[in-house]
């Protein structure tokens, strides 16, 4: 869905941007000396030195600005370009093929999401397949779930992986963990060779199936292969009865995305998955501050209510394993979309169901 502005590249894409003009929003909080008194922000204020990525289907560039010599490392893999870059703000960054993939800052929220919807979603989960996610951050929250056993990792690209345990080694040592396996492999593969019935949760952290170019043209990329019905299908197989699947979901907010997610939950129905829900995640280092996962359940009245999810979480950070963005509310609030998002999801569906509207109300003392 995006195309980046890479920071060696974009010192004369300035002009690109829509100019802001502090003085009329300073004029409408403090009046006329607080305008006259407020600096203007021209195009040339824009720092050079930035990494950023553009949504051509909107017209929407937003960067992040970098730190002087920026570049902590870089390597050309087997697979992608893989740069760690220290940025002003967000901390190290870590980019492949120019996108930014995770920030120091705000790596939690979607990180969190991706690994506790679904894990506190199951009443007990054992089992666990990550499919992508070389940056371990899934994984390391997987993990701090006391009921898991056995995760299953595998990835691709060795090289993200020790990249990662070298620069972010607060989530970059997961793979230490006794209850985890790695392979490095094609996630596909992998899948199709795995016996019914093995896991009771499996998580898709995949990077992007498609990229829309500046004329619009939108090309598949190969991540667009785990989007695709024979691919969900197979982990459906895979999935235990009681079994959860959750998927990167991509933007509402760009309508090509938008276009997937709807496309993309119609091959999880046609699987089998008996629930399937998009939930929101705010994330501002991603294009428009917002993206999403896809929530899919074999059978939902054997899923988890309210009070075993509050109950399990207060164990978990009881011991040591806090969250930061991630606690209970979310476990239901975060299926709570905008009215045009609901609308273009789920169109004429009767979404009674979505919500878990059985759970107990929800208590935030146990949050």
């Amino acid at each position: 869905m995006r195309i980046t502005t890479k920071p060696w590249t974009v010192a004369g894409a300035a002009t690109a941007l829509v100019a802001f003009h502090a003085n009329s929003v300073a004029a409408s909080v403090g009046g006329p000396d607080a305008a006259a008194a407020s600096p203007i922000i021209t195009y040339d204020d824009v720092p050079a030195n930035r990494i950023g990525e553009l949504e051509t289907s909107i017209g929407f560039y937003q960067a992040i600005e970098l730190a002087e010599n920026s570049l902590l490392f870089s390597k050309q893999s087997k697979y992608q370009d893989i740069e760690v870059h220290k940025s002003k703000f967000y901390g190290k960054i870590l980019v492949l093929d120019g996108v930014i993939q995770v920030t120091e800052r705000d790596a939690d929220s979607y990180n969190e999401m991706m690994a506790h919807i679904p894990m506190f979603q199951h009443p007990n989960p054992k089992r666990v397949l990550i499919v992508g996610g070389g940056d371990g951050y899934v994984l390391k929250e997987v993990l701090k779930h006391h009921s898991v056993e056995h995760v299953d990792h595998v990835d691709l690209d060795e090289d993200v992986i020790h990249t990662c345990e070298e620069y972010f080694p607060q989530w970059g040592d997961a793979w230490k963990d006794p209850r985890a396996f790695l392979h490095i492999c094609d996630g596909a593969q992998f899948v199709r060779d795995a016996a019914d019935g093995t896991y009771d949760v499996i998580i898709q952290d995949s990077s992007d199936p498609f990229v829309v170019g500046e004329d619009g043209t939108m090309t598949t990329l190969p991540s667009a292969a785990l989007y695709e019905e024979d691919h969900i299908c197979q982990l459906h197989r895979i999935l235990k009865p009681n079994g959860i699947l959750n998927i990167q979901g991509e933007s509402f907010n760009v309508p090509t995305s938008l276009g997937g997610i709807i496309s993309w939950r119609r091959n999880m129905e046609a699987c089998g998955f008996k629930r399937t829900r998009y939930g929101s995640i705010m994330t501002s280092s991603y294009p428009t501050g917002q993206i999403g996962l896809l929530l899919g359940e074999k059978e939902p009245s054997l899923s988890a209510d309210y009070a075993s999810v509050s109950r399990r979480y207060r164990e978990m950070i009881s011991n040591e394993k806090k969250t930061t963005y991630y606690h209970p509310p979310l476990q239901k609030g975060c299926f709570e979309l905008p009215l045009w998002a609901h609308e273009n999801i789920y169109g004429s569906e009767d979404t009674s169901d979505l919500l878990c509207d059985n759970w107990q109300t929800i208590d935030t003392k146990d949050s």
